[in-house]
């Protein structure tokens, strides 16, 4: 680091510093802050599609327990025909939100399969629009952790580093400025008085 120069040029200049980094605290807390509120919006959200998960899965349990032992491969019922993901942008991330899920239902003979697969089929759109947004919320708090981390780094580092220490270099500066001024006063005191005296022999 290089030495810190005592003069009136550096004060301005650790002044200015000063200013532009108290300016930027707030808009870091005010990004810390949204960022806070939508971690905590998308942890709500994943916990509901979660939940909303775990009864799809009662249910299928406990009104269609003959799936267990049918055979029956849903896979190749039900796929995902149309799946687009848009991003929208919280003070500079760019956070994933489902914009489109269609689901297609393969052609199945109504006589050959068992008359309960059209409330499984139901159950089980209901299920693969719950794991899809519990993806993208799982994304999104991934990015909202990262996006937090570095804010709050960023703010750590204005507030508790940069600030104080501009504030210690002006603090610096005044006390040798001040130093200066009075032994400037001194000498001139002590030059007059040898003035007085060689004036007066």
């Amino acid at each position: 680091m290089a030495k810190l120069a005592l003069n009136k040029t550096t004060l301005n200049r650790e002044g200015k510093r000063l200013k532009a980094y108290q300016q930027f605290v707030p808009a870091l807390d005010l990004k810390r802050k949204q960022l806070l509120a939508a971690r905590q919006e998308s942890r709500h959200a994943l916990d509901q599609f979660r939940m909303e998960l775990e009864g799809v899965q009662s249910s299928v349990k406990e009104q269609i327990p003959m799936l267990a032992g049918s055979g029956i491969e849903l896979s190749r019922l039900l796929q995902v025909s149309d799946l687009s993901i848009k991003h929208r942008n919280l003070v500079g991330l760019e956070l994933p939100e489902l914009e489109k899920l269609e689901l297609e239902t393969a052609a199945y003979s109504h006589l050959l399969l068992p008359h309960w697969l059209e409330p499984l089929l139901a159950l089980q759109r209901t299920a693969l629009r719950c794991q899809v947004e519990i993806r993208i919320s799982l994304q999104r708090l991934t990015l909202l952790d990262e996006g937090l981390q570095k804010t709050t780094q960023r703010l750590n580092l204005f507030d508790k580093v940069l600030i104080p220490q501009a504030q210690a270099n002006m603090r610096k500066i005044r006390i040798a400025l001040s130093d200066a001024e009075r032994a400037g006063v001194v000498r001139a005191k002590i030059a007059k008085n040898k003035r007085r005296k060689l004036s007066a022999l």
